[in-house]
């Protein structure tokens, strides 16, 4: 991210994976790596950096993309995200995360060069992620769709976001951001493999997308680490974690088919 070198802007990242490790009973070991040390210009400055970055990420038995801000080593991202996607390594890409792997997806599955963020570059060939501005009653000129927010969670095929949600299929999330993926390529990456299984109450807004045929590439376009706690860890970081030690198919398999969080508490404490 772009603060990795402040580990506490992302606290509440931090905490809500050892939330969900501590209900699992694993131990979680977090390594930081600066997608600027993954990017091709590293290669040709800093070889022992770059060689160090990757061979962290290849290492990690999962990865979580939070939140970003500015266009800060998008390619870096990029490659991170595309990695995680090809070699079925655990993802949760959170908010500016989930749209890097849309972008990432563009690019490679695609074959749209240049596809980005209108965030990042207002005018290119492809723009996959759009400014969606919310008019607040509130709060004048406001643009900013912030706040708790209903997530619809579609039930066909029995999605992972479905079970690991325990089978609900209406979930509150809190939101900060003014971009999303633009609607009019929603049927274009649905048709090559990304799954929306979380919409907002228009079905206009994609809330939620896993990749199908990946054990766990998930992205979320809310913040779920913000309602995480100690004994209550929230279901897409419980879910990477026990995706990245192996265990979510068995642990949804005790917990009756749909993962139940909390649970582990009481079986294995």
């Amino acid at each position: 991210g772009r603060f990795t070198g402040l580990h506490d802007t992302y606290i509440s990242v931090t905490k809500a994976l050892k939330h969900a490790a501590m209900e699992a009973s694993l131990h979680l070991s977090i390594e930081w790596v600066d997608p600027a040390d993954l990017e091709p210009n590293t290669h040709v400055q800093d070889n022992r950096r770059y060689d160090t970055a990757w061979w962290r990420l290849k290492n990690a038995h999962g990865v979580v993309l939070p939140g970003v801000l500015g266009d800060r080593c998008v390619d870096g991202k990029v490659r991170a995200v595309n990695y995680c996607r090809t070699s079925t390594t655990p993802f949760l890409g959170i908010a500016g995360g989930m749209q890097l792997a849309i972008i990432e997806f563009a690019r490679t599955e695609l074959g749209w060069d240049g596809a980005n963020s209108t965030e990042f570059e207002e005018t290119n060939p492809h723009p996959v992620i759009i400014f969606m501005p919310e008019a607040s009653a509130a709060v004048t000129g406001s643009t900013l769709r912030s706040g708790s927010r209903v997530t619809v969670i579609k039930d066909e095929d029995l999605s992972l976001t479905l079970r690991i949600y325990g089978g609900k299929t209406s979930i509150n999330e809190r939101h900060r951001h003014r971009y999303e993926v633009n609607p009019q390529i929603i049927p274009t990456l649905e048709a090559r493999g990304v799954r929306f299984t979380g919409q907002d109450e228009s079905g206009s807004r994609m809330q939620i997308m896993e990749m199908k045929g990946h054990p766990f590439f998930i992205g979320t376009q809310f913040h779920p680490e913000f309602r995480s706690r100690p004994g209550a860890p929230v279901p897409p970081f419980l879910g990477l974690v026990l995706a990245a030690a192996r265990r979510l198919d068995k642990r949804m398999q005790d917990d009756g088919g749909l993962l139940r969080p909390g649970s582990g508490l009481e079986r294995y404490h």
